[in-house]
């Protein structure tokens, strides 16, 4: 009997059934078959910790023998307060004020609706578009539709439903380039902001990562130089750390690689380990101090339900407690260096007729074809060997869980090398 849920991203003439996972263990998890396959993606990039992990499941357990929800409007419970103090702590210096969501989506909605009222509240209504970069992708919901690539993006079928905002081009330097080689890339941002400033609330971006849009992997240089150019044009500068934030990029946060604190930060996936949805948008006291005061319109006008659900709150803060206690970056920082060995070292890979690029950051990896049909079957091929493999586009990539070993690591890399070297 054919199911009746309806999965995303799938063309429904087409899609095969869908495998049914009963169960996981560490960074693989099990299907009803008895296969077991090794996540590469962590059930995109959430599952930071593996499946079943002991410690995370015993968090919810004792947190649901307690309390499992109770709404935020009005009323305050002990986890929600605890991770707030969590995550001021260890998110860069300013940050100093949390808001809530279940998902990051969401927690995208958030942050661009706080962007706006605050320059509503400095008197400032001209102030209402938003500016994002190309090959950006920020979530599916309608806000971060119209904040996601118009060109190159999915969201593409949607665009007369879309409020209109401004892009700037991609920043093209890579992560490990000089200051001179981000310039192009910072002067490009800034004729944009010369141009519509007086209307553009915040910039938006993915700091060093652009996840979904392509795996673009680029400088701290350009998030410093952005930080600059917001100041400058009165502009506040938003940072999607959904899929960066907790250790993606090789440090807690992709903005501590360029010592940049941004007006506000969304965080999500990695938050709760991927265990419960959760998200989280943070800002400085500047954003926080301006809806303080006396009229209707000073109150932030947005309350998802399950904001600062308890289970969440309580399962966050014992994954944060496991990345801190377990030196979770220097796990990444050996994952790192296995999949660099294994991938960009690889001269026959870099070479190789249909490998356009091969790039690693942190616990990230990217094989960036010419062409999308190169990776055609892929995914049903690297099931054959045990792994679990899911291509954006032309781009096959891995985002495993931190705990993955180094023969797990290799085994996965094997996979992505042997669908270009070893058919």
């Amino acid at each position: 009997m054919t199911s009746p849920v309806w999965h995303p991203y799938a063309h429904l003439k087409t899609q095969s059934p869908a495998p049914k996972v009963v169960g996981g263990e560490g960074a693989s998890f099990f299907l009803e078959n008895g296969e077991r396959l090794l996540d590469a993606t962590c059930s995109w990039w959430c599952m930071i910790h593996g499946y079943a992990h002991p410690r995370l499941v015993a968090a919810i357990r004792e947190q649901a023998g307690e309390l499992c929800h109770v709404m935020l409007g009005g009323l305050t419970h002990g986890p929600a307060d605890k991770l707030a103090r969590e995550l001021v702590r260890v998110t860069p210096a300013g940050l100093n004020h949390v808001f809530y969501s279940d998902s990051g989506s969401v927690g995208m909605e958030v942050a661009m609706k706080m962007a706006v009222q605050f320059h509503q509240l400095r008197a400032r209504p001209r102030k209402h578009r938003l500016l994002s970069l190309m090959k950006a992708y920020h979530g599916d919901t309608a806000g971060c539709m119209a904040v996601c690539d118009p060109e190159e993006g999915m969201h593409s079928l949607f665009a007369g439903y879309l409020p209109q905002h401004h892009f700037a081009p991609a920043p093209t330097a890579p992560f490990d380039a000089e200051p001179d080689a981000v310039a192009a890339d910072l002067a490009a941002l800034r004729e944009v902001l010369e141009r519509h400033h007086h209307e553009i609330a915040a910039l938006l971006m993915e700091p060093l990562l652009q996840a979904a849009g392509g795996l673009n992997m680029t400088s701290p240089h350009y998030l410093r130089g952005a930080r600059r150019l917001c100041d400058e044009f009165d502009v506040l500068l938003v940072f999607d750390e959904v899929a960066t934030g907790f250790g993606r990029t090789g440090r807690m946060f992709a903005a501590d690689h360029a010592d940049v604190t941004p007006d506000i930060m969304v965080l999500s996936k990695g938050l709760t380990g991927g265990y419960l949805g959760h998200a989280a948008t943070l800002a400085t006291d500047r954003v926080h101090d301006a809806f303080v005061g006396d009229s209707p319109e000073h109150a932030f006008m947005h309350g998802p339900t399950f904001m600062g659900n308890p289970l969440a709150c309580r399962v966050a803060l014992e994954s944060l407690a496991i990345f801190e206690g377990e030196d979770y970056l220097g796990k990444i920082a050996e994952l790192s260096k296995v999949l660099n060995e294994a991938l960009v070292d690889d001269a026959a890979l870099t070479a190789h007729p249909e490998v356009a690029d091969v790039r690693v950051l942190g616990a990230t990896a990217v094989i960036e074809a010419h062409d999308a049909t190169a990776l055609k079957g892929v995914g049903d091929w690297a099931r054959e060997q045990g792994v679990w493999l899911r291509p954006i586009g032309r781009w096959l990539y891995t985002m495993p869980a931190y705990i993955t070993s180094h023969d797990e690591m290799r085994r996965i890399t094997d996979v992505m090398k042997g669908w270009f070297l070893a058919r």
